[in-house]
């Protein structure tokens, strides 16, 4: 403990190839009581339509995030000499049923929220973030969002069923959990069903950013931008790690070409400090296809990034 807050173990206390494979090495607790930040995995993959193996992504983010230091050298972020920070385990999804999955999540995260914690959400696939949403929008109402994808997930179904994740953002839109104007999606790309995919989102008033416009470019401007639009106003983001060109995150079920790299990625997260960030997740990792660990790494990173752009962490 240091000034009353949780802190990572350290390397020089034990090995970074030993001790408990939580988050960060953070101590672990049942509840979020008494926290302000909390890490959650959603050990899911029946949501996933392509390459399974989601399901496995939490373990393996909290495994590769042994390495990552308290302090962020870059921003300045002190995450762990202003919160209190734990991770607080898994969901207990149900792993044959992704409809009772859906409930299970939201009545899980309702709980959490009853708390005043911020959750950080370790995926899973991204079926996940509707369910989520909808405990966010009991606690906070609709929210602006923040969503870094290759893909729009705005689909109205996928085989027939409504819960997949291609739709979560359709259907939190369809639960009033979102603030239309203050909609952000990064990175959209590739082939799509039809030559309007990426406009449903727009007729809502939303902002589509493809991938195209950010090729070759600081993403800094675009996010003072969000800033400003956002304003005070309660946002989630979501971040998936498809967002990533699959040179950089190849450990995932549904890559794409032409994708963000992960120095765009650590900027759209970085420009989200002084917002008033109410959750965030980092979903798709799947470590069958991530041979050497490196889309996991990221994530875990990407996840300690979040962390450090919360409300009230203090900077150097």
């Amino acid at each position: 403990m240091s000034n009353g807050f949780n802190q990572p173990l350290g390397g020089n206390t034990m090995p970074r190839f030993g001790g408990p494979a939580t988050m960060m090495r953070l101590p672990t607790q049942e509840t979020a009581k008494g926290l302000d930040a909390a890490f959650i995995g959603i050990p899911m993959d029946i949501g996933a339509s392509n390459r399974p193996g989601t399901r496995l992504g939490p373990r393996q983010i909290r495994d590769e995030s042994r390495m990552i230091r308290p302090y962020n050298m870059a921003t300045g972020a002190a995450p762990f000499d202003s919160l209190q920070v734990a991770d607080i385990g898994d969901v207990p999804i149900n792993t044959f049923d992704l409809k009772k999955s859906v409930e299970i999540i939201t009545n899980h995260y309702r709980d959490v929220l009853s708390h005043d914690v911020i959750p950080l959400t370790l995926g899973g696939d991204h079926t996940l973030t509707w369910p989520i949403l909808r405990a966010i929008r009991e606690k906070h109402g609709p929210v602006a969002l923040i969503h870094v994808d290759a893909h729009s997930d705005t689909n109205e179904h996928m085989f027939g069923e409504r819960e997949a994740h291609g739709c979560p953002f359709r259907r939190a839109w369809e639960d009033d959990c979102l603030i239309n104007d203050k909609v952000f999606q990064i990175g959209l790309r590739g082939s799509g069903y039809t030559a309007e995919d990426f406009d449903w989102g727009r007729e809502k008033g939303w902002t589509v950013v493809p991938a195209e416009e950010c090729w070759h470019k600081s993403l800094t401007p675009l996010m003072a931008k969000i800033r400003e639009q956002i304003g005070d106003a309660p946002v989630y983001l979501s971040y998936d790690i498809d967002s990533l060109d699959p040179a950089f995150a190849p450990g995932t079920g549904t890559v794409e070409v032409g994708g963000l790299t992960t120095i765009q990625g650590l900027e759209i997260i970085r420009g989200c400090f002084g917002l008033n960030l109410v959750g965030c997740d980092l979903v798709e990792v799947s470590p069958p296809y991530d041979p050497a660990g490196n889309t996991a790494v990221i994530a875990a990173n990407f996840l300690f990034e979040m962390l450090c752009a919360l409300p009230g962490v203090k900077r150097r």
